[in-house]
């Protein structure tokens, strides 16, 4: 007959074998009970071992259902149990852990020093030095760093499947998936991902299984084959149902939604990537709801809600900026570059439909906007002044949609109570950007575009250095534009008459932006580029 210490021993180690399978089949709501059973069990029994591992393993189940806060104080008591027991290992296991949770809060620095420290106290175990090789390959691809990141998942996927591990070789051939996929090597991401779904499936693993098919969707998405990627995200969904996983199962709406918005069911693109976005938001997943936007920002692109697009690109970078690193292998840069790639283009959209009824005024924004970067390089404004005029640029006639047609095609002179109308435009283009909240600081230039150095401008009557220089900027070529080309009531000038209009008229910018607008000019005559 066995002892009663054996018996407890047993019975604590059976209640933790009996929730693992439990986990592994998919029986998450059994898995957590039967943790907490083998918690409550294991302390009752002093058998630190069992209650180390049940306290991790219930702490990575709490993480996939979006409770970081009681994962992280699991994973933590995990750590000191370990510790107080001397079991290295298991306490390198909980270090391993914890800088998973790191990863997903953002803390990249310190997630790179919790596994550095896991790798000190368990590295005398293969499996645990695959893990830490793989959670270092994360980091690296974080940082952009992708060839490293690829060197590190694959002595990763090495190490595992040297010690026979199937989930780790789960694990390691989806991160390869995703860095192939960064690279554009999608025929070598989609292998990865079929790889990665098939070990997951022998070991048991539900939420990589359905990670996988999201990303063979978005994949399929991108090839066209829309049936394929639809099909896919919706038996994702089923499992993220399964798991309760509430912030994963955003990202099977995005994909859902960008295949409807790809075929041109735009009401089901809406109501899709519309859900997408609460389900990450509520989930407090700042990636899926920052993809989840620029999503649904491009189907409003398509359908020329170039406003709201706006309003959904700026939220999208905002949301970005809060990514310091996540577990979600996303290098945050080149999210950015690409998010503002895309809002150039809405930005020059919205500025082309506004011209579009208008023959005389067609291309004014673009030329005023590229003139507006060459300006703003002359002066010395850095990257984030330069897209603030870039955009505002592109943007500093929208308010002029709400001046009535009939004035803007007047051939003569404007009335006084006309101009006074066509005055308006700047404050009606602030009102109609009102509710976005703009990476850049943009509506300055929009608002004061037209205001005069010597205060005889409009709509504030701002003189001197009140006048943002980008609005200077924007104004100068504003008159040039208008001076140079044809419209509805007076005829284009030549160049050189343009600009002795404009030196008459030094008194409306600073000596500083005008020396810059004539030195610009000067390298245009002399080098044939295009400043017009």
């Amino acid at each position: 007959m066995p002892s009663p210490g054996e018996g407890t021993a047993r019975s604590a180690a059976d209640l933790l074998a009996a929730a693992r399978r439990g986990e592994r089949t998919g029986c998450v709501a059994e898995a957590i009970d039967g943790y907490e059973a083998a918690i409550a069990e294991a302390e009752r029994a002093g058998e630190g071992a069992v209650l180390a591992e049940a306290l991790r393993r219930l702490a990575i189940l709490r993480r996939h259902r979006d409770e970081p806060a009681w994962a992280r104080e699991l994973c933590q008591r995990s750590y000191e149990v370990a510790r107080q027991i001397g079991n290295d290992l298991l306490a390198a296991e909980a270090l391993n852990t914890l800088g998973g949770l790191d990863l997903a809060a953002g803390s990249l620095a310190q997630a790179a020093t919790t596994f550095l420290r896991a790798l000190d106290l368990g590295g005398s175990s293969r499996q645990l030095r695959a893990r830490v090789q793989q959670n270092l390959g994360i980091v690296a691809n974080i940082q952009g760093d992708q060839t490293e990141a690829l060197a590190r998942y694959e002595r990763s996927l090495a190490a595992y499947r040297d010690c026979g591990d199937t989930h780790g070789c789960a694990i390691a051939y989806h991160n390869l998936g995703m860095v192939s996929a960064d690279r554009g090597r999608l025929d070598a991401a989609a292998c990865y991902f079929r790889e990665s779904r098939a070990f997951a499936e022998k070991a048991g693993d539900l939420y990589l299984q359905a990670l996988c098919l999201v990303n063979q969707g978005e994949l399929d998405v991108g090839r066209q084959r829309f049936e394929d990627a639809r099909h896919g995200a919706e038996r994702a969904l089923a499992l993220f149902d399964q798991l309760g996983a509430r912030g994963a199962k955003a990202d099977a709406y995005r994909v859902i939604g960008m295949v409807y918005r790809e075929t041109g069911r735009y009401a089901l693109a809406e109501s899709r990537l519309s859900s997408a976005i609460a389900l990450a938001a509520g989930a407090g997943s700042v990636l899926n709801e920052a993809e989840a936007s620029r999503e649904l920002a491009l189907l409003y692109q398509a359908v020329g809600r170039n406003q709201e697009a706006l309003r959904l690109l700026s939220e999208a970078h905002r949301l970005f900026r809060q990514l310091d690193a996540r577990v979600d292998l996303v290098h945050v840069e080149g999210k950015v570059a690409a998010l503002e790639g895309t809002y150039l283009d809405v930005v020059r959209a919205w500025a082309e439909s506004i011209e579009s009824s208008d023959s005389f005024t067609f291309g004014h924004c673009e030329r005023v906007a590229q003139n507006a970067v060459v300006l703003a390089r002359l002066l010395g404004l850095d990257a984030t002044e330069e897209r603030s005029v870039q955009f505002g640029a592109y943007l500093h006639d929208v308010g002029m949609v709400r001046v009535p047609h009939e004035i803007l095609q007047k051939a003569g002179p404007l009335t006084p109570e006309e101009r006074a109308v066509v005055e308006r435009h700047p404050t009606w283009g602030i009102e109609l950007l009102a509710d976005i909240e703009f990476p850049w600081d943009l509506k300055p230039v929009i608002r004061s575009h037209h205001e005069r150095y010597d205060g005889s401008g409009y709509p504030d009557h701002l003189a001197g250095e009140a006048i943002p220089v980008g609005a200077q900027i924007v104004g100068i070529l504003d008159v040039y534009d208008a001076l140079t080309t044809p419209r509805a009531h007076q005829p284009a000038l030549p160049p050189d008459a343009a600009l002795r209009e404009i030196v008459r008229c030094r008194s409306w910018w600073s000596d500083r932006v005008l020396d810059a607008f004539m030195r610009s000019r000067e390298v245009s005559l002399r080098t044939g580029s295009v400043v017009a």
